[in-house]
């Protein structure tokens, strides 16, 4: 059963279909072929799947998420980064970069950040002078990192999957997210000195105090997340829900940007957005029901156990396995799949869950700009119109630097949770 769920999954994902209906049919199809279990047992798996407190955070942040691109929060905060950064060397750059990691901060999706800084700055890197090439692998790389920074929908999903803290899973992502984006700021400051690009002028003390409170609102949001709930004010869950209605409260109160008819858009494009992730989220528990049925992870766990005794070379493996997957697979559909197979292991050669997880986000994070499936780069392409081959030199580059962040974020576990270890004292 299990080997031809395997075979079937391989032949749907080649033929191109979408991944929900490869891993829903493969497993459908394996059970009645293949074995004496009731498909209505399937059934009860598909909905039980959803049935999560965790997950009823998801369409909350989307929803604020949309809510802030439409309601002036993402141009306020661009605004507010370059002032800060604009006047050193690669400063609109590194405007694009600071501004996806605060817009992540708000957003947790990563497709909604590169669409909402790459709009407005990829003109603005073409008129400094940058390469179109270097422009777009920026845009598809910086957009990344909101799988990382809280509040991180993958993050949410392999919380939900294996039952580790969501929070104290957000609180990693913040060391793993600052990590990844200075990798990112480093490269930026160096291609910027080496090919003498133009910069800002230094932003006045006034200017950047007027940029400060006109994103004062917007940027109080991933204070009022994170201090919620480490305050005990709410759950992870609640924090969603609070994060959507101060967005809305912010772009048709204080901003004044967003009416009820945009709302009404907003509001559809999220519940849409919704069904995508959580139609696959679905499809996946049965797929992982299906398997640990089948002894798979305990097999995994029993053959690493046995053959592998370096934490060093399984988490190597860890992040070869995920980066080579994450060229071809979305970061919901690769966690839902892969963390029930690499949890058991993972616990039984000592590594932290919650560093596991982090490491298992970042890897994905690259995944979601590495050719030839990375769904940010086809996100990208319809705001700069480059083909693959013109976008190739500049992914390549900041998939380099963001690897040896990868490494340090998995070899050097304080880098990520010493924010834990120093909340939970």
């Amino acid at each position: 059963m299990v080997s031809l769920l395997l075979v079937l999954i391989m032949i749907f994902l080649f033929s191109s279909t979408p991944i929900f209906v490869a891993l829903g049919l493969s497993s459908f199809l394996s059970v009645i072929l293949l074995s004496d279990i009731q498909p209505m047992i399937l059934i009860q798996r598909l909905f039980g799947g959803l049935d999560q407190f965790a997950l009823m955070a998801l369409p909350f942040f989307i929803l604020a998420a949309n809510i802030m691109d439409v309601g002036g929060l993402s141009k306020r905060i661009l605004r507010w980064s370059r002032a800060l950064v604009g006047h050193i060397t690669g400063g609109v750059a590194m405007t694009t970069q600071v501004s996806s990691m605060f817009f992540g901060a708000l957003s947790g999706s990563s497709p909604a950040t590169v669409i909402a800084i790459g709009k407005i700055m990829y003109p603005e890197l073409l008129r400094k002078k940058y390469d179109k090439s270097f422009a777009s692998g920026l845009l598809a790389s910086s957009g990344a990192v909101s799988l990382i920074i809280p509040p991180s929908i993958t993050l949410i999903i392999f919380g939900s999957v294996t039952g580790v803290s969501v929070g104290s899973l957000f609180i990693a992502g913040i060391g793993a997210g600052v990590i990844y984006g200075l990798s990112s700021i480093a490269y930026i400051y160096f291609y910027a000195k080496k090919n003498n690009l133009p910069k800002d002028k230094r932003a006045s003390g006034k200017e950047v105090v007027d940029a400060t409170a006109k994103a004062f609102w917007a940027l109080l949001i991933p204070v009022i997340i994170l201090g919620g709930i480490y305050s005990g004010v709410f759950t992870p869950t609640e924090a969603a829900g609070v994060s959507a209605v101060y967005a809305l409260f912010v772009s048709v109160v204080i901003y004044r940007e967003m009416n009820w008819k945009s709302f009404y858009h907003t509001l559809v494009d999220s519940a849409i957005t919704t069904a995508q992730v959580l139609v696959l989220v679905a499809a996946a528990q049965v797929l992982g029901w299906i398997l640990t049925r089948g002894g798979v992870p305990q097999q995994i766990a029993g053959y690493i156990a046995q053959n592998i005794d370096s934490v060093v070379l399984f988490l190597l493996l860890i992040n070869i396995v995920l980066l080579i997957l994450g060229m071809f697979m979305e970061g919901v559909a690769a966690i839902t799949i892969l963390a029930p197979l690499i949890y058991p292991a993972a616990l039984s050669m000592g590594v932290d869950p919650v560093h596991l997880g982090v490491i298992m986000i970042a890897n994905l994070a690259v995944g979601m700009y590495t050719p030839p499936f990375g769904i940010n780069i086809f996100v990208t392409q319809t705001i700069t119109k480059l083909n693959m081959v013109e976008m190739l030199p500049g992914l390549m580059r900041f998939f380099l630097v963001n690897v040896i962040a990868l490494l340090i974020i998995t070899y050097v576990p304080e880098s990520s949770l010493f924010l834990v270890e120093l909340l939970q004292d």
